[in-house]
């Protein structure tokens, strides 16, 4: 696998982006892949990349921190590096300013791209001073991430703020932590004497220096007596805490082996940053034996059990802060026993494996999911009691397959779709799919059948649809399905993923292969009364998609598709551009070789009007065609779909003519027929 991971910020300057960063090359290496770090150039680089080349861009320091540099390299220029290394994911690490352009870059190369989410940069902002700016960054963070293919969190906390910014392509991806290292047995008595001549219980903090980690609010403890207080690292408030708290040892930035012994000889580990999404040396700590005194606030909820591996104060309660800090240095006896579970509390926790849970994430968003026991673990209800579940993934290289049947409802019928299609009758985004794969399999012939039709719900999927397409003997489907349930009065989303996903196993262990596509709608006002069910809907497709070895075409992950001018009149329902994008964005998933090539062929034989006529109409022109109907259904009880049967309830091969028949001509298939062109 070739890699490309961007960082914000990189070596010479460590801190938790980098180590994370670090760790991850280090694996890739280990797994034998191919991995190139694009990152700015702040200074000379003395630590190993793990085998990995690395692209320097010019950079300048940001004013308030010089150690943090931003690079002015474009989207254009970063497309270009990662088009020569031959990317097929992009790692963001941290992502923001180089991030969301690498974003774009890796959009404009159809290349999947995995943001890491690490740094809460407003909440930064407030605490060096800029508030004002806070609400625009926090705009555009939760623009980046929902642009991104797939967003990691490592902590509970950042999951629900970035779900706040309606992120929801999102797993949970937490950090390792090398237990090897950060050990017990690394406690080093000669460096306790040094900084406790008198026998002082040591409270240490380690971490950056700077005004978001809130070192400040360590005062109210520094006094404690019987207690000396150790500053482990460096950086742009050093002299304003030097001077703060004449009481504390500052030992300066400590790294590696020597970091690790200075974190066992500790007795209590103090953290009061209430910004953190993680807060890994809080990791480093207990997998040290060393309790852990933390704010209730962020990455350590997650962490910190009270009264079991340490404690958690209340935020911003500086007086409950040194409560805790107290209880553990005045009780030897309760003190060991926290280490002790502290410790314990991390096991399990090495790179290795969370290394191969970011490979996994890569491969999820390449259209190459599997099953790990994370995965079945997070989603139990799912597959449970269902018989055996297919969760071998997709074949790697592009696949062919024979028997393709469509499920869904009027999307998938193709209602509005009305390009080069008989009076009366649509197209849509899965007929022109079925012409896809047809065109990338002429040697061999691929029928289609289409068991969509208009207004149909989950439960129809399940008891109809689904077995239909197994009895045809189907070794691909997709599914589209769950728009209808999900704007009704009562819905609830959970449920219905849970009752789909268990029907999507069932077909699994058949063998057939299975294309999920997510439901979506317009980005219109009326829209947000439903945005957190279909969110949450589409949180538990990508977990069934993982947990069944399915093929994920997450709509959102490319916002082009669902943009206003992809719609047509009626307002819910896709025009001929927005069926097109649907239709190549499903290739692209499933492998189909030349997609790219032959979506622009096709559209290089449309009617111009087609993709830039209009198709929006007034207010009171959409009320008498559409709404009225619409609510006149709705009053009687009936359903647009009362009646109507499935437009395609068999397979027919699609047939695309050779060559050899039109030699002069170039021809392009589709299922009603074939377009020429001269």
């Amino acid at each position: 696998m070739k890699v490309v991971l961007l960082a914000e910020s990189f070596l010479p300057h460590m801190n938790g982006v980098t180590h994370s960063l670090l760790q991850a090359l280090r694996h890739l290496e280990r797994r034998g892949h191919d991995a190139l770090v694009i990152a700015p150039r702040s200074g000379p680089i003395d630590h190993t990349l793990y085998g990995a080349r690395s692209v320097l861009l010019p950079s300048v320091p940001l004013p308030s921190y010089p150690d943090v540099r931003v690079t002015l390299a474009g989207a254009h220029r970063l497309a270009e590096v990662m088009h020569a290394h031959g990317a097929e994911v992009v790692h963001l690490a941290s992502p923001f300013v180089l991030g969301w352009r690498g974003v774009l870059a890796a959009e404009s190369l159809g290349i999947p791209s995995v943001a890491v989410y690490q740094t809460d940069i407003p909440s930064y902002a407030e605490r060096y001073g800029v508030p004002g700016a806070a609400p625009a960054l926090t705009r555009h963070l939760g623009r980046l991430h929902r642009r991104a293919t797939l967003t990691l969190a490592p902590s509970s906390s950042a999951v629900e703020r970035l779900e706040s910014l309606g992120v929801d392509r999102l797993r949970l991806w937490r950090r390792g932590v090398d237990t090897e290292r950060f050990a017990p047995g690394r406690r080093d008595e000669g460096r306790r004497r040094e900084w406790a001549a008198n026998g002082e219980i040591l409270v240490g903090y380690v971490g950056r220096l700077a005004p978001e980690k809130q070192v400040e609010d360590l005062r109210a403890i520094a006094t404690l007596p019987g207690v000396r207080l150790i500053a482990i690292g460096d950086g742009p408030s050093r002299l304003q805490l030097e001077r703060m708290l004449p009481e504390a040892r500052f030992t300066g930035f400590l790294g590696g082996d020597e970091l690790a012994r200075a974190m066992a000889s500790l007795d209590v580990f103090v953290h009061p940053g209430e910004s953190e999404t993680f807060c890994q040396t809080v990791q480093e700590a207990m997998a040290s034996g060393v309790p852990v005194v933390a704010t209730g606030r962020g990455g350590p909820l997650d962490l910190v059990q009270n009264s079991v591996n340490g404690w958690l104060y209340r935020p911003g309660d500086l007086d409950d802060l040194r409560d805790r800090v107290r209880d553990l240095t005045g009780d030897d006896a309760k003190r060991r026993a926290f280490g002790e579970r502290a410790r314990q509390s991390v096991a399990g926790r090495g790179w290795d494996r969370l290394g191969d849970e970011l490979i996994g994430h890569y491969e999820s968003v390449m259209g190459h999911a599997t099953v790990t026991a994370t995965d079945a673990a997070a989603l139990p209800s799912l597959v449970q009691d269902q018989g055996p579940v297919a969760s071998a993934p997709p074949a790697p290289a592009p696949r062919r397959w024979s028997r393709y049947v469509a499920v869904g409802d009027s999307l998938t019928e193709g209602l509005c779709d009305t390009s080069r299609a008989p009076a009366g009758e649509y197209r849509g985004w899965a007929d022109r799919l079925a012409m896809l794969l047809a065109v990338a399999s002429r040697d061999a012939p691929v029928g289609y059948a289409n068991l969509a039709v208009r207004s149909r719900k989950v439960r129809d999927a399940i008891d109809v649809q689904l077995p239909e397409a197994a009895a045809l003997g189907a070794d691909l489907v997709s599914v589209l399905i769950g728009a209808n349930d999900l704007v009704g009065r009562r819905v609830d989303p959970e449920r219905l993923a849970r009752d789909l996903g268990a029907a999507v196993s069932r077909l699994r262990s058949t063998g057939c292969d299975v294309l999920l596509v997510t439901p979506f709608l317009p980005r219109r006002p009326v829209a947000r009364f439903y945005r957190r069910r279909f969110r949450i809907y589409n949180a538990r497709l990508r977990e069934l998609a993982a947990a069944t070895g399915s093929m994920l075409l997450d709509v959102e992950a490319d916002p082009e598709l669902i943009d206003l001018e992809r719609w047509a009149e009626d307002r819910v329902h896709l025009n001929a551009a927005g069926h097109r994008g649907i239709a190549y964005a499903a290739a692209r998933v499933l492998g189909v070789r030349h997609a790219s090539v032959l979506g622009e062929l096709e559209h290089a034989v449309h009617h111009q009007e087609e993709d830039l006529g209009l198709t929006a109409v007034g207010d009171a022109e959409w009320l008498v065609r559409h709404a009225v109907p619409w609510l006149r259904r709705r009053l009687a009880g009936r359903a647009a779909g009362d009646g109507r049967t499935p437009k395609r309830a068999q397979l027919v091969p699609v047939i695309v003519p050779t060559a050899e028949r039109e030699p002069r001509k170039t021809q392009l298939v589709t299922v009603q027929g074939t377009v020429t062109r001269e």
